[in-house]
């Protein structure tokens, strides 16, 4: 009897709620840590790109419009269901990367932790940054936050899972939508929870993910027009250089975190509120008072 041979799962995309093969029908291979073919993953294109933008546009008016505590609500049903297949996880994360159970182990559980730590912040963001300020005349001056809009998040490639839910989670909380580029090296995770996101009132199209050659995509994401931040974590100074310079084709907010990295990711330092801050927008109302 000939030995059968495994059939590889192909990952597809994850855009507008859906899972589109890419539409360049191009794939490449992710390998174990000990060089073993896992699967194949879409090669996303500028095209899918530019889907995911659309998307992610088409949602933004029913997601920023939700209140605080909706939102906040299908964070934490997001923890919920990540956390009822955190096997699944764990077993992909030690394949890929090579992590032990409890490495493995430890960046899930602090993935579904910082779910329910960003869905606590929904309803108080907004007072930790809003202001009333001083005027010398007879009106209530305002200052507060609203959702920028599009943001385009170029995922690390260590810690596949918890870089990805760090950087989604305070994009999202204050109402804006996001079109994701997973990471190059470890693709199958961030696509998995893409399954946790279609299973948790999640809206199709406030998170769009791609996975990919970030030398392939991260110029179109940065440059298309309907984007209106971008938000990178890593030190490569050329990727940088680069984003900063397409993003000023209309004039995007670049917000560049080189830090945390390795198991930084698991501190303190890789969540805080004032990761919400630099994706909003402050706004600032007049409001007369008196005679």
């Amino acid at each position: 009897m000939t030995e059968r041979l495994a059939i590889l799962k192909t990952y597809k995309l994850y855009i507008g709620g859906k899972f589109p093969r890419t539409e360049s029908n191009r794939y490449y291979q992710v390998t174990s840590a000990k060089g073993k073919l896992l699967a194949n993953a879409s090669r996303g294109s500028r095209k899918d790109i530019r889907d995911a933008v659309v998307a992610a546009r088409k949602a933004f008016s029913d997601w920023s419009g939700r209140s605080a505590f909706n939102r906040g609500q299908i964070l934490y049903r997001a923890a919920e269901m990540l956390e009822s297949h955190a096997q699944t996880f764990i077993d992909e994360i030690m394949a890929i990367t090579g992590k032990t159970k409890k490495q493995a182990g430890d960046e899930v559980t602090a993935s579904i932790d910082r779910l329910v730590w960003y869905a606590g912040w929904a309803d108080k963001y907004m007072q930790l940054f809003s202001t009333v300020n001083p005027v010398a005349t007879k009106y209530w001056n305002f200052t507060y936050p609203e959702p920028t809009g599009v943001v385009g998040i170029i995922c690390p490639d260590e810690m596949p899972l918890l870089g990805m839910v760090s950087k989604v989670a305070p994009a999202v909380v204050s109402g804006n939508t996001c079109v994701v580029i997973a990471s190059e090296t470890n693709p199958l995770t961030p696509i998995t929870f893409s399954e946790v996101i279609a299973t948790s009132d999640f809206p199709g199209g406030v998170i769009n993910i791609i996975t990919g050659f970030k030398s392939e995509l991260c110029g179109p994401l940065a440059t298309h027009m309907d984007v209106n931040a971008i938000d990178y974590s890593g030190q490569d100074e050329k990727t940088i250089s680069s984003l900063q310079e397409a993003a000023a084709t209309n004039v995007k907010r670049v917000v560049i975190r080189r830090t945390p990295h390795g198991n930084d990711w698991l501190g303190d330092t890789s969540q805080s509120p004032y990761w919400i801050e630099p994706l909003v927008e402050m706004k600032t109302a007049w409001h007369p008072v008196g005679s």
